[in-house]
């Protein structure tokens, strides 16, 4: 059963970048997606971000739009989530999660469409 194990978070002033890094241990990922969701008190886990393992194929959420830019390396079974133009409001524990088989209408932004999850990793951004 592999595992998803995030790295990179931290605490940054508004307007600076970080990049948070999800490696796949166990076995290489061999799925369909990887994605980005981080976690709000109120409207719980939201999208954040995905990509099409094997295509290649991005989708962001609204609000990261043109600010976040999620990657994957196939052979190091790894996925990245470089932020630019950090906000107060992006401050969140981040997860990154993965779905094993195609998903019929494209890329799933629903958490529950996702079947393996990593522990999260927090980012804080002050103002």
């Amino acid at each position: 059963q592999a595992q998803l194990i995030e790295s990179g978070g931290g605490s940054v002033q508004a307007g600076n970048s970080l990049r948070l890094s999800c490696s796949a241990s166990g076995r290489p990922f061999s799925g369909a997606y990887m994605a980005w969701f981080r976690q709000d008190p109120m409207k719980g886990r939201v999208f954040v971000a995905a990509i099409n393992w094997n295509y290649g194929s991005t989708y962001y959420g609204d609000s990261v739009k043109a600010r976040f830019t999620i990657s994957r390396d196939n052979a190091k079974s790894a996925l990245y989530l470089d932020m630019t133009s950090l906000r107060p409001e992006d401050t969140a524990t981040y997860y990154c999660a993965a779905r094993s088989t195609e998903h019929e209408y494209g890329i799933p932004v629903a958490a529950v469409s996702y079947d393996l999850w990593g522990q999260g990793t927090q980012v804080t951004v002050s103002s």
